[in-house]
């Protein structure tokens, strides 16, 4: 009797199927058919340059808990310019794929994707297939699905930055004071004023009443000599 058991065939008991997992995938994955969206690589290509902007400006800031690093940047212009496929839109590169062309490990490029996706910069769907395998449908896990998001949904960069309020006095040292009026008055007569002009300056600086009583001043001197021309060039027509 055992040697005719030892003839039958090995049929797999309870335990069998422990050794091999019938679905080896992610729970999230899907085996619908990816549709993938039209990509522009002009639009794609500008918003490289923001994120490695908004990443510079976060270094410059020193905010590095919110700033991609030199691994996110690897990786994402890695997606860019090494793996979207600009006619079909296709983005589907592995680990593997992305480590060997920036150089980085397979875990390193797996932190930096998720970084990514947490900043909404990226997004993916996790993909598997059906296959036949030992007499069952299995499913096997598929590259992932990636899609690049635009610069309005990514979290933290503001899309229109308001612009710099005007400074406070002391901010950056008080407002420069405005020129003297006596500079003024004598820089504008050495440019070629007139005396009027001259004496108008320091008439409008209201804040100077030493200014003021000089205009004044220069204002009736003035008035007394042009008082005093007509008496003299009749006296000298009397000598004559």
């Amino acid at each position: 009797m055992r040697q005719l058991a030892s003839l039958l065939p090995q049929l797999p008991g309870i335990d069998s199927f422990k050794t091999s997992a019938a679905y080896p995938v992610w729970s999230d994955s899907t085996t619908l058919e990816t549709t993938w969206p039209t990509v522009v690589k002009e639009a794609v290509v500008r918003w490289y340059h923001k994120a490695r902007a908004w990443n510079a400006a976060k270094q410059a800031a020193r905010r590095y808990g919110g700033t991609l690093g030199n691994s996110c940047m690897r990786v994402l212009e890695s997606l860019i310019f090494d793996f979207q496929n600009y006619r079909t839109g296709e983005l589907d590169p592995s680990y593997l794929g992305i480590a060997a062309k920036t150089g980085l490990g397979r875990s390193t490029v797996a932190v930096a994707l998720a970084r990514l996706k947490e900043l909404r910069i990226i997004d993916w769907v996790r993909r598997c297939e059906r296959h036949w395998k030992d007499g069952r449908f299995e499913l096997r896990q598929l590259t992932n699905a990636y899609i690049l998001l635009p610069p309005s949904q990514w979290l933290g960069l503001d899309p229109h930055p308001a612009e710099a309020p005007v400074p406070e006095p002391g901010t950056w040292g008080d407002y420069p004071p405005l020129p003297d009026a006596f500079d003024q008055a004598i820089d504008q007569r050495k440019q070629g004023a007139s005396v009027e002009t001259t004496l108008t300056i320091l008439e409008e600086d209201t804040t100077n009443p030493v200014a003021q009583a000089m205009a004044r001043l220069f204002r009736s001197v003035l008035a007394r000599e042009t008082a005093a021309k007509p008496l003299q060039s009749s006296e000298v027509r009397i000598s004559d």
